[in-house]
């Protein structure tokens, strides 16, 4: 079966990944957090960073980055001049930025660019006015509450960061943000208008307001008790998301570019796809329709066979609906292949970070290629009757040579996106 011709176009200009950073509830660094995953370490805990009342709060459980400053990368007076979301951002885009080995007051600034997004953005801040709206008036109101609240914020402070001065964006599209920013980063490279972009998605969202608008919504575990447990994705006993926080950046460059300055290169980004489901505002369409296609549209892009997938970091979020949907686009797509592909959802241990998944799930594809393994899907103990036939990758890691995987996100609004990472040989 075959998705595509067996090569890249003739004009498709190859961007490779030479810098990575992130930060989730398991780890502050990409080596700790890649190193927890692989040994099946769930991050997911009771809340603690608010207080919740035991006959008010439905879902008391979520994936919070704990006992951490932003220090010494953002100093405290900068910190009060940002968001949670964007000093995450900060934190995992200098880790990137430093593995990347480039320096960014070398070369014209213009040509190098960021693009980074939110599915939420500053909510912890608006909340935080209004709580001071209502107690104290409007000139109580902090004058910051506007720089710390906008969804471009981590852009820009990034880009002031690292002298960044060339294209600069932020893309919001809920949970599918992450794979939207990364891929219009490299087709602005592939565009000429930049050699080097930093991209990615951050998300703090562990707050009053998201936990309480979600909950309402039925979507979050309300597997209280076993909090570790509660993140189950295609496994039968699902019963909602559990809400993570974190960051994930990727430094982009031309290869041309990234071989000319001898940079090291973890992996590229083949292609990818882009699609929307026109249906329903939060529920996905239950065929999987816009899932299917745009995995389809990624390979187009990358020139490759269904065949040459090896694995697939899923959307996996551990809702009743959305399992079903990508699992139907998985099948439809691959058929008779499908049983050969590794499929593993890591939102089962770190939670659903909303516009940080697609970020964070890249960086978990790219190096699932570089070191030859498929992190686990913990907690997948009995897969729905409908999903047998698929390899979940339950309970433990599994080494294999990984040459190519598709990393899916998919966001309320009928978002699809999903981004192919290639193994980088040449």
């Amino acid at each position: 079966m075959t998705a595509a011709s067996p090569s890249p176009r003739p004009d498709h200009q190859r961007v490779v990944v030479t810098g990575l950073g992130a930060i989730t509830n398991l780890g502050r660094d990409v080596p700790t957090i890649w190193s927890a995953l692989q040994s099946g370490r769930s991050g997911i805990d009771t809340i603690q960073c608010f207080d919740q009342a035991e006959s008010v709060w439905s879902c008391k459980v979520a994936g919070e980055v704990r006992d951490w400053t932003p220090n010494p990368v953002v100093d405290d007076k900068a910190a009060r001049r940002m968001d949670r979301y964007c000093q995450l951002a900060m934190w995992a885009a200098d880790e990137a930025v430093k593995d990347s080995g480039y320096d960014f007051t070398s070369g014209d600034p213009y040509r190098h660019g960021v693009v980074v997004g939110s599915g939420v953005a500053g909510i912890s801040t608006i909340e935080q006015g209004i709580e001071k709206l209502q107690e104290s008036g409007p000139r109580r109101i902090s004058p910051f509450t506007v720089p710390r609240l906008m969804l471009n914020s981590a852009a820009g402070n990034i880009s002031i960061r690292n002298g960044l001065k060339g294209p600069n964006s932020a893309i919001g599209t809920a949970c599918a943000t992450g794979g939207h920013n990364i891929l219009a980063a490299c087709d602005l490279i592939r565009l000429g208008r930049a050699d080097v972009m930093v991209a990615g998605g951050s998300e703090a969202s562990i707050t009053p307001l998201c936990i309480g608008s979600f909950g309402a919504m039925k979507a979050l575990s309300t597997r209280n008790a076993d909090p570790s447990a509660a993140s189950r994705p295609f496994d039968r006993d699902r019963d909602g998301f559990v809400m993570g926080e974190g960051a994930a950046i990727l430094v982009l460059e031309r290869l041309d570019f990234a071989k000319a300055r001898g940079a090291k290169i973890h992996a590229e980004i083949l292609g990818g796809g882009i699609t929307g489901d026109a249906g329903h505002i939060t529920a996905p369409d239950d065929q999987g329709e816009g899932g299917r296609r745009a995995m389809a549209f990624a390979l187009e892009e990358a020139g490759r066979n269904l065949e040459d997938v090896d694995s697939i970091n899923a959307h996996g979020t551990s809702t009743p609906i959305g399992d079903v949907a990508e699992v139907r686009a998985i099948k439809a797509l691959f058929g008779n292949h499908a049983p050969s592909v590794s499929v593993c959802s890591t939102k089962s241990m770190i939670g659903h970070t909303l516009g940080a998944a697609g970020g964070l799930e890249t960086v978990f594809s790219i190096l699932s290629c570089r070191d030859g393994v498929v992190p686990p899907t913990i907690n997948c103990d009995n897969p729905d009757e409908e999903f047998v036939g698929l390899d979940f990758t339950p309970h433990t890691a599994r080494e294999r040579k990984v040459r190519l995987v598709l990393n899916n996100t998919f966001g309320f609004g009928g978002h699809n996106v999903s981004v192919a990472i290639g193994r980088f040989d040449d």
